[in-house]
């Protein structure tokens, strides 16, 4: 029998450990979860669990990842898309009310189900972060809802509502399992496609945006990166706005959208200081959101977007001739980065709070005329 190479050795210890987690997080719960127990049940030592996992957030993390991935890649399309957006709305619902528990479900595996974060982020950036996901999720949603038109307030803001509705049964889900009926609640999502949230004006900080430059400069993107909507290459030499978003500054995302050109391919690269634990953040709440779109929409109703994960930096790393010294402190949580790429050449670029909306409103000349900078 052929020996296992380093790698493949790696990848088992690495599943062995999912599969003890998962099986330690379900009985105990997060907070009574012990490592040691962890990799008793993986039949590994305590060293091998964190050569994989720098501890039991990271862990816990990793687990509720892995599921959401599964989900995500077991999700079957529908044969054709809702019709109207409050349909939409109370699909969408309906799928994500699935991972309520039964009332019969022990704790801990009930909130395994529920992806539940109660008493996991012990951080002040991690909690930001979170905040961030939230509002860029909603604006994933929108874009599913309201796919041929502009980005609008008006879309995202009810959005956002049918996710704080949703995660507000998640939370009381957790504490008495039953309570709430998840008909009414799809219902309720529905409705909400038509409240009224007041005017869609752009918003008051724009202005204020510093404007982007003109460049020709080659552009070479780092491969291997993927669009986690789609799971296809994530075609970042394509013409379009590449934004380069920290964990923090996810919101900014929406902005971006707002001043994109309606033909622009808009890539958003999600990158982190803290891969372990906020980079494995921000994957599970954008990957369980794909999940569940992609079991509501059709392939072409799915956001327009692109969404890839940098765990690595590669991106920002490649763009560090533009962006040297523009990082708060070095922080890539804060980041904002984006560029407007044609022919193989970024044509515009822009750093700091607002990059996206500079980069995609900016008009740059066509490369090779005079007038670049």
């Amino acid at each position: 029998m052929a020996r296992l190479t380093r790698a493949q050795q790696q990848e088992r210890t690495r599943a062995a450990v999912l599969v003890a987690a998962r099986q330690e997080f379900a009985e105990f719960g997060y907070a009574e979860a012990k490592i040691d127990r962890i990799a008793e049940r993986a039949e590994l030592t305590r060293g091998a669990v964190y050569s994989n996992f720098t501890g039991k957030r990271a862990l816990y993390l990793a687990v509720l990842v892995d599921a959401a991935e599964r989900a995500r890649d077991a999700a079957e399309p529908p044969a054709e898309s809702p019709a109207s957006v409050g349909q939409a709305l109370g699909s969408f619902a309906r799928v994500w009310l699935e991972r309520l528990p039964f009332l019969g479900d022990t704790p801990g595996s009930g909130h395994l189900q529920l992806r539940s974060l109660s008493g996991v982020l012990g951080t002040e950036s991690a909690r930001a972060a979170l905040a961030e996901l939230v509002r860029f999720e909603a604006l994933l949603l929108a874009l599913a809802l309201e796919p041929r038109s502009a980005v609008r307030a008006a879309a995202v803001r009810p959005a956002g509502l049918v996710l704080t509705l949703l995660h507000g049964a998640a939370g009381l889900a957790e504490n008495a399992p039953g309570v709430g009926d998840p008909f009414d609640l799809a219902r309720a999502a529905e409705h909400l496609a038509g409240i009224a949230l007041g005017d869609d004006r752009e918003p008051p900080h724009l202005p204020y945006v510093a404007p982007a430059r003109s460049t020709e400069t080659p552009w070479t993107p780092p491969g291997g990166l993927r669009d986690e909507i789609t799971g296809r290459p994530a075609g970042l030499g394509d013409d379009g706005v590449v934004v380069v978003l920290g964990a923090g500054r996810l919101s900014a995302a929406e902005d971006a959208m707002r001043s994109a050109r309606p033909d622009d391919e808009v890539t958003v690269v999600v990158v982190t200081s803290d891969p372990a634990e906020i980079g494995r953040l921000a994957r599970l709440r954008i990957v369980d959101l794909v999940g569940c779109l992609r079991r509501v929409f059709t392939a072409d109703r799915l956001p327009r977007a692109r969404v890839v994960f940098d765990d690595a930096g590669t991106v920002p790393a490649a763009l560090g001739h533009l962006a040297a010294g523009d990082l708060p402190a070095g922080d890539l949580d804060l980041a904002e980065i984006a560029v407007r790429v044609r022919d193989g050449l970024i044509t515009t670029y822009a750093t700091g709070r607002g990059a996206g909306h500079a980069a995609a409103r900016h008009h740059s000349p066509d490369p090779g005329r005079s007038g670049a900078v």
